[in-house]
């Protein structure tokens, strides 16, 4: 198993203190360091190595979803996951538009967020199942989709936008992990999404998810 070296970005030292504790009892996390803007963020990058960084959407007078466009510009090796207690639809589409693989909110349990590093770390991305929930009914939409989807690749869909990878996919639905990940392929192309994070904003806004 991979561990991933955290860095963890927030403006309150407070929240940045407890965030460290909790991912530090994580198998799969090691907390490398710490920062509260893009000054101390690019400096510690300089002599540091990171795997993963949680970023805070609102950082005092700074922007994490322009740091985090910045950051990836610089570092596209590092993956970003947004760590936030907001629930606005317009800040999640903006920091996927960043290039986040993950969003995730800050009351996420810690069960879930072992799962959400393996998922990013594995190249996959991930939402915070609590927020999906939030953001479904209100991105829902009531017209009829264009895009045509087979029974299977709607369950496909479904189990992708509760955050589940194709490991969790191919246990679900009985098929194997080859299956899961050939159905996630072709339900991008049949939707031209660039990416899953793309995709999950796509199956809200055209009412392909129940």
């Amino acid at each position: 198993m991979q561990i991933a070296r955290i860095l963890i970005v927030d403006d309150q030292q407070i929240i940045r203190a407890g965030v460290e504790s909790i991912l530090n009892g994580l198998p799969n996390a090691k907390v490398v360091g710490q920062a509260a803007n893009r000054v101390q963020v690019f400096n510690f990058l300089k002599t540091n190595e990171v795997d993963l960084v949680f970023m805070d959407i609102h950082l005092g007078e700074e922007s994490g979803i322009a740091l985090t466009r910045e950051l990836l510009f610089r570092y596209p090796e590092i993956k970003v996951v947004a760590l936030t207690i907001s629930e606005s639809i317009a800040l999640f589409n903006d920091m996927i538009a960043a290039g986040a693989s993950g969003f995730l909110l800050k009351n996420i349990k810690e069960a879930e967020l072992e799962g959400a590093i393996n998922a990013v770390m594995e190249g996959d991305n991930y939402f915070s199942k609590e927020y999906l929930a939030l953001v479904k009914p209100k991105q829902v939409a009531k017209s009829k989709s264009k895009i045509a989807l087979s029974e299977r690749e709607k369950e496909v869909l479904s189990l992708i936008c509760e955050g589940n990878s194709n490991n969790e996919i191919a246990e679900e639905l009985n098929i194997s992990v080859y299956t899961a990940d050939q159905h996630r392929r072709n339900i991008l192309l049949k939707t031209d999404a660039k990416n899953t994070a793309q995709l999950v904003m796509i199956a809200f806004k055209e009412g392909l998810v129940n």
